[in-house]
């Protein structure tokens, strides 16, 4: 365990030294904050029904997704892992006296903490002091903001398990082309990153509730705002705690066995 969070750690600090283009994604991320706020601010004012999540939750949904991006988006991708795979130089990644799939968790795990780290606190704080309606509001109380602090850190620990099937899935492919396509598009649609979940149809909403991408993101941003009742939100860390285990075991088992078959060519 002293060898992953070492790698924790010093992948940390060197993500924490790029603040040039943090900032530059600050500024990005509000732009594209502000034109999802007003999408749904005038799909809501000419709603002929009731939404099944206010405004005003949604508003906040936003944010938070914004600020926690790098927690949650699965295009986010380590270009120096897939030049291992491809190029041949993951034999030398075979002779560390470390398992590899705990060694390369913690680097992507760290990759994204660093970049959420430098992030989410200007997006949080310019966010609550927007004029209404375009600001972020606080949770119902001090219950709701710890549920929402434990379903955000183990939907990353979540999200982390899920993209390393991306990188395995490398192994076989030999072109990470059509997994981030997979996994960026379908994933992020059934995390409730373009539409809200409560949003969509109710046959996609069935969809979305059986696979485990709501769970990295849809899920804690609607327990914060208290649109998941804070019973439902404990069941929902058991159920996120039962698909972690399950993926980190699947991930593990399926790096084993793709690792039995590798070849590398060169000289």
């Amino acid at each position: 365990m002293k060898v992953y969070a070492s790698v924790l750690k010093i992948r940390l600090l060197i993500g924490m030294q790029y603040r040039s283009a943090a900032l530059a994604g600050v500024a990005t991320q509000f732009f594209w904050g502000f034109i999802a706020i007003m999408v749904f601010e005038a799909f809501y004012e000419f709603a002929d029904v009731t939404s099944p999540i206010s405004l005003k939750e949604l508003i906040t949904y936003i944010w938070l997704q914004q600020a926690f991006l790098a927690f949650v988006m699965l295009w986010f991708r380590d270009n120096e892992l897939f030049d291992l795979i491809t190029s041949g130089n993951i034999a030398y990644e075979l002779c560390r006296p470390t398992d590899l799939y705990g060694f390369w968790y913690a680097k992507l795990l760290a990759q994204r903490l660093s970049s959420a780290l430098l992030r989410c606190y200007p997006i949080l704080i310019v966010a609550f002091f927007l004029p209404k309606p375009y600001n972020m509001t606080l949770p119902p109380n001090a219950v709701t903001f710890i549920l929402f602090i434990i379903t955000l850190l183990l939907g990353l620990l979540l999200l982390v398990a899920i993209s390393m099937f991306l990188y395995i899935s490398v192994f076989v492919t030999l072109s990470p082309m059509g997994s981030l396509l997979i996994f960026g598009v379908l994933g992020e649609f059934f995390a409730g990153l373009i539409i809200p979940i409560p949003l969509m149809p109710l046959w996609l909403q069935k969809i979305a509730y059986v696979l485990p991408f709501r769970w990295t993101a849809d899920f804690p941003f609607r327990v914060y705002s208290g649109h998941i009742a804070q019973s439902d939100a404990i069941i929902g860390v058991f159920i996120q705690l039962g698909y972690l285990l399950g993926l980190l075991w699947l991930g593990k088992l399926a790096l084993t066995s793709a690792l039995k078959r590798v070849v590398v060519q060169g000289g």
